[in-house]
């Protein structure tokens, strides 16, 4: 899966946003597709037109290492979701719960030429993820 440096790099190389909307479907394509026995109503984004789903994993420390898998039914929201996940995959709660993904998101033009639908899924995702980890940092 490409790193978060990776692909701030290649959406500052591709001018048309065509170009990037094709790169971010190929980001989703490279997903791993997430089991069936995880697509749960737990695990269901709420706030998300497509239906996505995020599961984490902690490595229990104090301050654990969070890691997510995530999926959805539609293919560019599946290549939000691989956004996402370089952005807080592999990282301390305590800074995914510091990280706002959105002002990285806004940085590389992303959030504006969304749907709107497609950014309040966006927002959802990212919320879920801060909270979750917020609640193991307090643990």
């Amino acid at each position: 899966m490409a790193s978060l440096d990776q692909i701030i790099d290649d959406f500052a190389f591709l001018d048309e946003w065509e170009d990037r909307y094709r790169y971010v479907i190929e980001l989703g394509k490279q997903l791993p597709e997430l089991a069936e026995d995880k697509r749960t109503l737990e695990n269901k984004v709420q706030g998300c037109a497509s239906q996505v789903w995020l599961v984490s994993h902690s490595d229990g420390a104090d301050d654990p290492v969070l890691t997510f898998e995530g999926d959805s039914d539609a293919h560019i929201v599946r290549g939000l979701v691989a956004i996402v996940l370089a952005v807080y995959s592999g990282k301390r709660a305590s800074e995914i719960a510091a990280t706002d993904a959105i002002e990285i998101f806004d940085r590389i033009g992303l959030v504006e030429h969304l749907s709107s639908q497609r950014a309040n899924g966006l927002r959802s995702m990212v919320r879920r993820i801060r909270q979750e980890a917020t609640a193991k940092v307090a643990a």
